[in-house]
């Protein structure tokens, strides 16, 4: 075949600079985006922060304002309409090059008389106590650090401080210790400081240096297991000693009748009426059975909400948050140094970075307007929560979204990963407002978040001597005319970490 040329009309898809820019900022978290725009405004010299500079603009510059506007909700249902007003988002750019730009560069003036210290700058003096305030408040203390502490506060001598030390380092998280004492004596005896000593370690010193760690807050940890750990933080119980006596007891021979819930067992193997052992339940639901955990070694994660949601005069509004993303626009000085028939190096790098400036600000106004449209709809579609909790939750899916406001599932994905409204109920993840339908008796639909709200209310309501089971809870959401099989309530159950109904039973 000879080649040949032809020409041949379609339509297709090209990712510019300019979408992939906006697609990416369109899925960031909000401390990411405050992060992608720290950068931009230190790479790109065309973008400053409003409140850094104080240069007015000139005559023959235009501003490009990103206002949103205010839009209203009107519902058809017995809700409450809900409306939006939202404060804009601000960014400062010119509209066409200036026809007044000076022949010459200026070149007798330093860059400190245009350039100001930045307000993210901080001072890395050695004098300044207030930045390190920042950093110690990030440093996580973890369990073995809080033991160690008062280790070095002790009276202790060098050499069972040396023990305790090999005793914290095997305790962990939860504060169990899971080495045997006797692995860690053998451990000790081949170190050098007790090779050179004139006495032998002997085991019964190490045994009373763990039960020195014992009694370190928080006490109980350094126990071998749960009965040592519940009976270690009982020795510290002040009450009456028939009370101390029949507990200890039930923890130390009965602990598996607790658990199981055989309460009748209990009764007659420690010889007790119900009303103590009620008093001895008690007791044991005071002690800490993980007393590790009490000491945090996460880090404290905060959420900034992208939105916010009020309600004023029987109206719900919606709002963007303003702190979200620091103000930032085009930088007037440097913008007007550009020449338009100018095609120097120096020049051509001044435009693109000009281009550059204005495609990202753009880029920033289609996330906000597009994650407002995305917030306005679900509180539309949404206000019953808002009115009476998670039992008011209507089914809802990204298609929804998508077809009301006319974009494609995969833009509502990415809006609602990571974005945060707050509600007068608590702050939300957009996703949040998303799940799963259930058929109901009478034709309509029912939301899997409203289901789980109702099992648990019904287990909330539950007599506590003879608590529902599965079945009964899915014969009382028929007669509310939500069908829903035995094993579906199961699985919502266990997914709000709700144990069986064997474990649920109690005296009260």
């Amino acid at each position: 075949m000879k080649p040949a040329l032809q020409l041949k009309i379609g339509q297709s898809l090209t990712m510019t600079p300019q979408l992939q820019q906006a697609i990416r900022l369109l899925q960031l978290s909000t401390l990411d985006l405050q992060q992608e725009i720290q950068e931009a405004l230190e790479s790109n010299p065309m973008l400053e922060l409003e409140d850094e500079f104080e240069s007015s603009p000139s005559s023959d510059d235009k501003e490009l304002e990103f206002q949103t506007k205010s839009e209203s909700l009107a519902s058809n249902a017995e809700h409450s309409d809900a409306e939006v007003e939202h404060e804009s988002y601000t960014a400062t750019a010119e509209d066409s090059w200036q026809d007044s730009i000076p022949e010459d560069l200026p070149v007798d003036g330093g860059w400190d008389d245009i350039y100001q210290e930045s307000l993210y700058t901080s001072s890395s003096g050695s004098g300044d106590d207030d930045n390190s305030v920042f950093e110690r408040g990030t440093v996580t203390e973890t369990l073995q650090d809080h033991l160690l502490w008062q280790i070095n506060l002790s009276s202790l001598s060098p050499q069972d401080v040396l023990i305790a030390e090999s005793i914290i380092d095997s305790i962990d998280p939860d504060g169990y210790l899971n080495s045997d004492i006797e692995e860690i004596w053998q451990g000790l005896q081949t170190r050098p400081e007790f090779q050179n000593t004139e006495f032998e370690l002997e085991f019964d010193e190490v045994k009373a240096v763990l039960g020195f760690v014992q009694h370190l807050d928080p006490i109980g940890c350094g126990a071998k297991n749960l009965q040592d750990c519940l009976l270690i933080q009982l020795q510290t119980i002040d009450t009456t000693p028939f009370l101390l006596e029949k507990t200890r007891k039930l923890i130390t021979f009965y602990l598996e009748l607790l658990g199981s819930r055989d309460f009748a067992q209990l009764m007659r193997k420690l010889r007790i009426k119900e009303n103590e052992l009620q008093e001895i339940i008690g007791l044991i639901h005071s002690l800490n059975p993980k007393p590790g955990a009490s000491i945090s070694t996460e880090h404290a994660e905060y959420i900034t909400p992208d939105l916010f949601v009020t309600k004023e005069h029987d109206h719900w509004k919606v709002d963007l948050n303003p702190d979200i993303a620091p103000k930032i626009r085009i930088h007037n000085t440097y913008s007007g140094l550009i020449k338009r028939a100018d095609s120097s190096p120096d020049n051509t790098f001044m435009k693109n970075q000009l281009q550059e400036a204005r495609w990202f600000l753009k880029s920033l106004h289609s996330r906000n307007e597009t994650l407002l449209k995305v917030g306005l709809e679900i509180v539309k579609r949404q206000q019953a929560f808002l009115e009476i909790g998670e039992e008011g939750m209507k089914p809802m899916v990204l298609h929804d979204i998508a077809d009301a406001i006319g974009m494609h599932e995969s833009t509502i994905s990415r809006v609602t990963t990571q974005k945060y409204i707050h509600t007068p109920r608590g702050i939300f993840e957009l996703k949040y407002f998303f799940s799963s339908h259930v058929s109901t008796s009478s034709g309509g639909e029912a939301s899997s978040t409203a289901i789980r709200a109702l099992i648990k209310k019904l287990i909330t309501d539950e007599p506590p001597r003879k608590p529902f089971s599965d079945s009964k809870l899915a014969n009382m959401l028929a007669e509310q005319g939500i069908e829903v099989a035995r094993r579906t309530v199961a699985k919502y159950r266990e997914a709000m970490n709700i144990p069986p109904s064997n474990e649920r039973k109690r005296l009260i």
